[in-house]
């Protein structure tokens, strides 16, 4: 017996073995289990999804001889002759052999006519989208009307160019590209069952070439078995994928953390030797520096499926937050200007360089010891934050001043005690004024002094300060902006307020009908007055008068705005 490729051996047979797309199998099988099925179907989605094979599953729910039901017997003759691909019953149609409007009008020519021995009529068409604009017309009528025991399965990977009319007419469903995840433990299983070896980081390479298509990460997984001789190895995937060493982006990340760049630059040349797609090792690098971040955030979340996860630690306690932010968004940046660099290699050491010269530069406190912190005070009103152990430099400084930066003496850094809120000395408070003078009036004032942010400071712009005393505040969130409040933004608002008066203090949210102006419509109003304000000094100018009446022009009242605001 000849061959098989895995793509087509591994082919689900029923929804049962389909992999992902559960949101599409779930509206399946509700409508062939309590038999709601309309007479149009319309499947997208990219190529090696599972469009067409979803399709042929669902002509065998129509036709298996057991009855209508969302799992076929797979064993009566209509199931196998739908399987073999030999049904009279099921016409399938590449489109995009047969685009002119005679081919669609001798498709349709036997439509009125009842199968030959199945239940329904089954026109599955392929990459329907391809087909002309004469041919959408001829088929319009059927596809609104078909007989009773027609169905029409379409499929396409581009729904944007179907008519609206054709789209009102089929129940659409949108199939997504499989996550990486998702590949290799269906790779793996399906090894397994051919007995072939495999080392799972090649699986993920593989996942990850396949871009969403599992038929493309099947088709791959032959190509490799082929080139590894009968087993499927990280050393002969990456080679036959022609894919960077990852060992070499750990060295990157790492002598980027270390801020060295003539190591930097000879790692670059040791990855130069193996001939390697540089650009490839630029999504490597990006790949390594997200999951380093992830490792900050959420240690626990370290993927150890590549058996790095204890090397992903040392980096993600070796490097800041803000620089892996930086490294990220310089890489991100780097792959859309790549090409434009005279040879790949040049451009991505001038990525790499680039990561290098715009790191902000930190300042060390030798008089700390190993795991303590620095509070550097930020100087600027409006940003009202603290940064803990470094004192960044703005993006926007020019070189010439980054210069002068750097050979002028600076003031020795001071070491701030970071304590908890409950730590605080009662008569200490860094505000402008005190827990007592605290009211509903200047609230507003107070709040753009607690350093909050996104939805926090969102939350806190909404609340009207109900009722307050020496140890508790009381707030009404406005209902209207309530949906996604939760404890833990009453928990932070808290922590603000007692750093602010340096007092423990019993902060209660509630949601409810504001009876006072929040920060937030204070602001607004504010914003609306110097608006109105902006119009009415723009409109009294003499001199736009004379040249609205001289050009018998008009004035835009939206373009008017405020330079305070």
């Amino acid at each position: 017996m000849s061959y098989q490729v895995l793509a087509r051996k591994w082919r689900p047979k029923s929804f049962r073995e389909l992999v992902g797309q559960e949101h599409v199998l779930q509206a399946l099988v509700n409508a062939l289990d309590h038999d709601r099925l309309h007479h149009a179907y319309l499947f997208t989605g990219t190529r090696g999804v599972g469009k067409t094979t979803i399709a042929r599953i669902l002509a065998k729910c129509l036709n298996c001889e057991q009855g209508v039901s969302s799992e076929p017997c797979g064993e009566c003759s209509s199931c196998l002759e739908i399987a073999e691909g030999r049904s009279v019953d099921l016409l399938e149609v590449d489109a995009a052999s047969r685009t002119k409007v005679e081919d669609t009008r001798e498709l349709l020519e036997n439509v009125q006519y009842a199968p030959s021995h199945s239940r329904y009529k089954v026109y599955l068409i392929d990459e329907v989208h391809m087909l002309s604009t004469h041919s959408f017309n001829a088929l319009l009528k059927t596809l609104e009307e078909p007989p009773p025991h027609v169905k029409f399965l379409l499929a396409t990977t581009d729904p944007q160019k179907l008519p609206a009319t054709v789209l009102s007419r089929c129940l659409q469903f949108n199939l997504k590209n499989m996550p990486p995840e998702q590949i290799v433990g269906h790779l793996g299983k399906v090894l397994e069952q051919e007995m072939v070896g495999f080392e799972e980081p090649a699986l993920w390479l593989l996942g990850r070439a396949a871009a969403g298509s599992m038929r493309d990460a099947l088709s791959l997984t032959d190509q490799a078995i082929s080139f590894g001789s009968g087993k499927v190895g990280e050393a002969d995937v990456r080679s036959m994928l022609g894919s960077v060493d990852l060992s070499f982006i750990y060295q990157l990340l790492e002598a980027l953390c270390e801020g060295e760049p003539t190591k930097l630059l000879d790692v670059v040349a040791h990855m130069g030797e193996h001939a390697p797609d540089f650009e490839g090792g630029l999504d490597e690098l990006l790949s390594l520096i997200h999951r380093v971040t992830m490792a900050q955030v959420v240690p626990e979340a370290i993927d150890n499926s590549w058996g790095d996860a204890q090397r992903i630690r040392q980096i993600a306690g070796t490097i800041t937050a803000e620089d892996a932010q930086l490294f990220y968004q310089i890489a991100l940046n780097g792959k859309r200007d790549i090409g434009l660099a005279p040879d790949p290699r040049s451009g991505f050491e001038m990525i790499l360089l680039r990561m290098l010269a715009f790191r902000p530069e930190a300042v060390i406190d030798n008089s700390l010891g190993a795991g303590e912190l620095q509070a550097v005070e930020q100087q600027e009103q409006q940003s009202a934050a603290v940064e803990v152990g470094t004192q960044v430099k703005k993006p926007h400084e020019e070189p010439q001043a980054a210069a002068r930066s750097r050979t002028a003496p600076e003031p020795e850094p001071v070491a701030v005690s970071v304590a908890t809120p409950l730590e605080l000395s009662p008569v200490c408070h860094v505000g402008a004024f005190a827990l007592t003078d605290l009211n509903p009036d200047n609230w507003p004032q107070l709040l753009e002094s607690l350093g909050l942010v996104g939805i926090v400071y969102n939350i806190a712009s909404h609340c009207d300060l109900r009722s307050s005393d020496d140890h508790g505040l009381q707030f009404v969130l406005d209902s209207g902006n309530a949906s996604l409040f939760n404890d833990s933004h009453n928990d932070k608002i808290r922590l603000a307020l007692e750093n602010y008066f340096g007092l423990p203090l019993s902060v209660r949210i509630v949601p409810g009908d504001v009876q006072r102006e929040t920060p937030a419509m204070r602001k607004a109003r504010l914003a609306q007055e110097r608006q109105q304000e902006a119009i009415a000094s723009i409109e009294g100018d003499p001199q736009l008068q004379k040249l609205i009446a001289r050009f018998d022009g008009e004035l835009d009242l939206s373009s008017i705005v405020p330079t305070d605001l």
